[in-house]
């Protein structure tokens, strides 16, 4: 009997079913992150997401860091600097404004990317991902009924689109020939975050605030945000854009506002119209279609 080893399609068809399922996992994040938000602020939300997902990955990572070269750690460092921009950006974003807002914005980062990727390389993006992200911006704006005044929230969300982007590009070329696992990889991102957070609370002087005063929901987001959304989504999409392209992840990561959005009606009951859903639809086509040209 002839074994059939996986080839390259198999493989990046499986990374495309990965990211795809870090898509709806950070779509739930805006909703949970929001109501969360409600009893700490941006900064502290952060510190207690990124600890808890430290220490579970240092656990099991530990081998991995103790072979890894002081350059491979050091990427994992840099690369954790860009997450923490990240996720400043946008978790004050949302505690200013919708977690639907949130979650329809941060998908500019579907044309940001291919531009930032190719632009690296002096060449266009492919005619079809430029037209496949444009169409999937047009689904944006639908969705949001036309968002014309962007208050604070809605620029800060921008602004962690833009940093998405740059974390998407910067993972592949920095990763490229490197012998750090993905699991090491993810832990030093994770430790750089908690550090950052902590360092940030102890200098504005709100040191007294790591204690905060909430119940189980609190919690419970915190987990499911840790363990859901950053522990697990960050290792598979750490995995994924090494054996895929950036472009591609950034694309199918392009889904994550419709996730966003039927996450937010669920679990907050935010209205749903034919306009939004008719947004939704040239997201996911949009996406695709510049997958598939």
């Amino acid at each position: 009997m002839i074994k059939h080893s996986k080839g390259p399609e198999s493989t990046t068809l499986w990374a495309d079913l990965a990211v795809l399922g870090v898509a709806v996992t950070w779509g739930a994040s805006y909703p949970v992150a929001k109501s969360a938000l409600a009893y700490a602020p941006a900064l502290l939300l952060i510190f207690y997401r990124f600890t808890a997902t430290a220490i579970i990955m240092l656990l099991f990572a530990k081998r991995d860091l103790a072979s890894a070269s002081p350059r491979d750690l050091g990427v994992g460092i840099v690369l954790g600097v860009i997450l923490f921009s990240v996720f400043v950006a946008e978790t004050w974003g949302i505690s200013l404004t919708t977690a639907t807002n949130a979650a329809l914005i941060i998908s500019l980062c579907t044309l940001i990317t291919p531009f930032l990727d190719f632009g690296l390389k002096k060449r266009l993006p492919p005619y079809g991902v430029v037209t496949g992200a444009l169409v999937g911006i047009m689904g944006v704006a639908l969705l949001s009924g036309g968002i014309t005044g962007f208050g604070p929230g809605e620029m800060l969300i921008i602004l962690a689109a833009i940093l998405r982007a740059i974390m998407v590009v910067s993972t592949k070329r920095l990763t490229t020939g490197r012998m750090i696992s993905s699991a090491a990889l993810t832990a030093l991102q994770a430790v750089t975050v908690a550090v950052f957070s902590l360092t940030v609370l102890l200098l504005l002087g709100e040191s007294d605030i790591l204690l905060v005063d909430a119940g189980p929901r609190f919690w419970g987001a915190v987990g499911f945000l840790s363990l859901f959304c950053t522990i697990a989504a960050f290792y598979i999409q750490n995995v994924a854009i090494r054996r895929t392209t950036p472009t591609r992840v950034s694309l199918l990561m392009g889904t994550e506002p419709l996730f966003g959005f039927v996450m937010s009606w669920l679990l907050l009951s935010e209205p749903v119209t034919a306009m939004t859903l008719l947004g939704a639809a040239l997201i996911v086509s949009g996406t695709f279609f510049a997958l598939c040209s």
